[in-house]
């Protein structure tokens, strides 16, 4: 599966290909532009009249009367044509009107098409987080690995970490063939089945999951022809029944997050599928084939641009609180409440005598939990590492279990991949808003002035 996506690529969206304009109907005349021969009076009028009928009285008169006869024939032979030529003008005028009715209509859909693609290509040009999204959908589209069919995906797009989220739906364990052969018994003359053992079953099916993750992957770096990706975020899911419920579930089976200089110095050729996405920190379900879940690095529904897109629509309609507006401490007060509601026991620091930390939490489970040291971040520029350097340092001097990193804007790529495999998280605005409608209902914008100027001048990535 993987080798035929290292041989047969999704290129790169090329979006003059992408038009594909809808032929014209052809006309159908149905046999109506063909005009029927008018009668000929030649052949209604009789013959030269013999010597006796113009001769003799009584004969000329039936001469006559056969003259008037054949030109009555005549006249009804016209009228007749003439009634039928005019109902196959008629048809064949509405026919060639019902057609050019329909090349408007296709004129209409190849212009909305077109229209479409020139505002796809257009908002791919100013980096619009949609438009982006949906470009890299219609890479993702082009593939189908699975004996042709389409593996189905959500993508969203985060312009300020230029971050691809890819959910992948994935086929269930079923997949994996019961049957590891198929022997000939002699002696019944029948075929008969080998079982596949679990073992098998179990490490097929990883291995199954780990070459679409990997796969997906490709497709996303490789059909980035918009120099767009610095990393994606890539997680497995699968639609099912829980058979121990009856009910559907969709357990996330595999979460892995790249950047594009780690994944360029694989040579996928030669890696063992297995092996490979788990040298790349992926967080992979201790048995897949039971359907154990893992914890997405990456929460699609939390960085899903249309979200904030409805918030925008709906800007002139409500009054919401617009987080630029906070003063350094509301901004920071507004955390420890989101963090208390979401089930952590919160403190607020003072003022200048932080140390480094904004907010210090409490997760209070047994054995997992442990204290939390939290940062928040108004800025509008994208944070760079160096803000998640001073976090991890702070992280050792306060002897915390875990650090949070919140802003009102987004992460770089070397942001995300310090706080790679460290018990940092990374929340950028998107999820920021998020997480406060989901757990205090509140439904907050971030909006900032032209002047603004971000309080930090630490470089960003």
């Amino acid at each position: 599966m993987l080798a035929r996506a290292l041989n047969h690529p999704a290129a790169p969206i090329d979006f003059k290909l992408l038009y594909k304009p809808k032929p014209y109907p052809v006309l159908d005349q149905q046999g109506l532009d063909v005009v029927e021969p008018e009668p000929a009076r030649e052949a209604f009028k009789r013959g030269p009249p013999q010597w006796l009928e113009r001769t003799i009285p009584v004969f000329r008169k039936n001469y006559e009367s056969a003259v008037a006869a054949s030109e009555e024939k005549y006249n009804l032979a016209y009228t007749q044509w003439h009634a039928r030529d005019g109902a196959r003008s008629r048809k064949l005028a509405d026919l060639q009107q019902q057609n050019l009715q329909a090349c408007e209509q296709v004129d209409k859909e190849n212009a909305a098409a077109a229209k479409v693609i020139q505002d796809l290509e257009a908002g791919c040009a100013r980096k619009d987080a949609i438009a982006i999204g949906a470009y890299f959908q219609l890479v993702f589209d082009a593939d189908r690995p699975l004996a042709g069919e389409l593996v189905a995906s959500r993508i969203a797009y985060v312009v300020e970490s230029r971050q691809l989220v890819v959910e992948l739906e994935c086929p269930n364990a079923d997949i994996v063939p019961h049957e590891a052969a198929f022997h000939y018994k002699k002696t019944g003359d029948e075929i008969v089945a080998v079982k596949r053992s679990l073992a098998s079953s179990k490490e097929i099916y990883t291995g199954l999951i780990s070459q679409l993750a990997l796969r997906g992957l490709f497709n996303a770096f490789h059909g980035d022809g918009l120099s767009a990706l610095d990393t994606v975020a890539l997680s497995c899911f699968v639609s099912t029944t829980d058979p121990a419920t009856g009910q559907r579930i969709r357990p996330c089976l595999l979460t892995v997050v790249t950047s594009k200089d780690e994944f360029a110095t694989l040579n996928l050729y030669k890696i063992d599928p297995v092996a490979c996405i788990k040298g790349l920190r992926a967080q992979v379900s201790r048995s897949a084939h039971e359907l154990i879940p893992v914890k997405p690095v990456v929460e699609f529904d939390m960085v899903d641009p249309r979200f904030v897109e409805k918030g925008d629509v709906l800007r002139k309609l409500d009054q919401r609180a617009n987080l630029a507006d906070l003063t350094p401490n509301e901004f920071e007060t507004l955390m420890t409440n989101l963090f208390e509601k979401m089930g952590l026991e919160t403190r607020l620091t003072r003022p200048s005598r932080d140390g480094g930390v904004d907010c210090v939490a409490y997760d209070m489970r047994p054995v997992i939990g442990g204290k939390v040291i939290i940062q928040a971040k108004r800025y509008r520029r994208t944070v760079g590492v160096s803000a998640v350097r001073d976090l991890f340092g702070t992280l050792h001097n306060e002897g915390a279990a875990k650090g949070i990193l919140v802003a009102t804007s987004g992460y770089g790529k070397s942001a995300y991949e310090f706080a790679s495999n460290k018990p940092i998280e990374l929340i950028p605005g998107s999820q920021l808003l998020y997480l406060l409608k989901e757990y205090t209902g509140v439904d907050a914008k971030i909006e900032f002035p032209e002047d603004w100027i971000d309080p930090s001048l630490e470089e960003t990535d």
